[in-house]
């Protein structure tokens, strides 16, 4: 059993409405994957898959709002107007989205109704590696990995509330 969990409460979830997937230790920037996250939180799953893709393809921009310093504005963003195109970020978070994707259609859930409850990424392991520098000496090199987290719901129809 992996001894980590999931940042959101468990108390919250409907086990028979949602599906979980997680990336562990991906090596992608922590901060551009925060700021992907935050950007798909709340969207339909499809057109959550359709905007990484476009991102990947460098046709939308990502908006920035926290590490937004000395950043370009990008076009057509709507309430802030500096962003990035962070290709790896998108690529790997789309990955783990497809395999929410694929938990949800193993538990039997309908896949044009769901919906991203919950996106999180944060700062996983540093890996410590050294560069080698003049007369003998080294400095150290730290990779930093992220953590990338998704939950997804059912959203339900207007008859069933």
């Amino acid at each position: 059993m992996p001894k980590w969990g999931y940042s959101i409460i468990e108390e919250m979830l409907n086990p028979e409405k949602t599906a979980k997937a997680s990336g562990r230790e991906l090596k992608i920037s922590h901060k551009a994957a925060r700021e992907v996250c935050k950007a798909i939180k709340g969207m339909m799953l499809n057109d959550a898959k359709q905007y990484l893709r476009d991102v990947a393809a460098k046709k939308k921009a990502i908006p920035y709002t926290r590490y937004n310093k000395k950043l370009p504005h990008r076009h057509g963003l709507i309430k802030t107007f500096a962003g990035r195109y962070p290709i790896k970020a998108s690529q790997q978070i789309l990955d783990v989205l497809e395999s929410a994707q694929s938990n949800a259609e193993n538990k039997g859930l309908d896949v044009d109704r769901l919906r991203i409850m919950h996106a999180a990424a944060y700062q996983g392991i540093k890996l410590k590696r050294y560069t080698p520098r003049a007369h003998g000496r080294a400095s150290p090199k730290y990779n930093t990995t992220t953590h990338v987290e998704i939950v997804l719901d059912e959203k339900p129809t207007q008859g069933e509330q």
